[in-house]
């Protein structure tokens, strides 16, 4: 009788995994304009789902899509990404090796990084701000660390 259980649960564990393999299809990489090191094909998730692949893990690799919202106004060194809550997800770029064009803003993209749980200082947030182009005033609102989704971008494609 054991034995026939085991059978059972191994044959059950095959046909499950078999399933998944059958799902879950591997998309092809994105085509349009790339920046560093683009985005291979895989699993683009939405950013809404982001956290949510995410689970408990304060960092996670993976690929995902979105609109873009807003530019780094002095040079392209960072956007941001529109989420359905209205928060936005800040988008930075691997060892500062790229930068993306002012005229990105409105356009969706595929991203290849690392998603992040991260706390940003006073310090950070009012350089972004700066970085924003917001006045004195705004600037000196910021006077608490905000707890944000992040992602880390090592390269990045322009899909439209």
């Amino acid at each position: 009788m054991k034995t026939i259980m085991i059978k059972i649960t191994l044959l059950s564990i095959t046909f499950c995994a078999l399933s998944i393999c059958a799902v879950a299809q591997e998309t092809p990489a994105p085509s349009g304009k790339s920046f560093g090191q683009g985005v291979a094909a895989g699993n683009l998730l939405p950013i809404e789902k982001m956290e949510s692949a995410m689970g408990d893990k304060k960092t996670a690799e993976m690929k995902v899509t979105g609109e873009v919202v807003e530019v780094c106004k002095k040079k392209g060194c960072w956007m941001t990404l529109k989420t359905p809550s209205g928060e936005s997800i800040r988008i930075t770029f691997k060892d500062y090796a790229f930068f993306m064009p002012m005229d990105v803003v409105g356009k969706k993209v595929a991203l290849d990084g690392i998603a992040k749980k991260q706390t940003i200082s006073v310090e950070t947030l009012r350089h972004y701000a700066e970085d924003a182009h917001k006045s004195a005033e705004e600037v000196a609102k910021i006077t608490e660390p905000k707890k944000e989704l992040a992602f880390e971008a090592k390269g990045v494609v322009i899909l439209n």
